[in-house]
């Protein structure tokens, strides 16, 4: 009987100690994306373009928020590329959604468009 209420608690315990939380954020293929850029030889750019915008729309049909830097790096990515107009709207986005960035952004898009 002593071994049954032990396992029985053993068993409350561990299933207690079972966190399945849903992340906070959708991540997707970012990390991937952000490999990519760093190895800068596997990937083209349009390729980690693609990626990420595949990212954001998987994460909009899941009703997921998007993770934080995403809409960021996509904007770097985009004036990688020369469409400054969209760099431009991917950092505004990162701006809107986390707020806690916008001296950073803005410090990118000061030097984005001095370059």
């Amino acid at each position: 009987m002593k071994k049954l209420i032990a396992t029985a608690i053993v068993c409350v315990a561990l299933t207690g100690c079972n966190n399945t939380k849903e992340p906070l954020y959708y991540y997707g293929d970012y990390n991937s994306a952000v490999y990519a850029y760093l190895k800068a030889d596997e990937v083209s750019v349009e390729e980690q373009i693609t990626i990420l915008e595949q990212v954001i729309v998987d994460a909009a049909n899941n009703s997921k928020a998007i993770a934080p830097g995403l809409h960021a790096h996509l904007g770097m990515l985009y004036f990688d590329t020369g469409n400054a107009v969209k760099g431009i709207a991917h950092f505004e986005t990162e701006k809107q959604l986390f707020p806690e960035s916008v001296q950073y952004i803005d410090f990118l898009l000061k030097s984005a468009k001095g370059a």
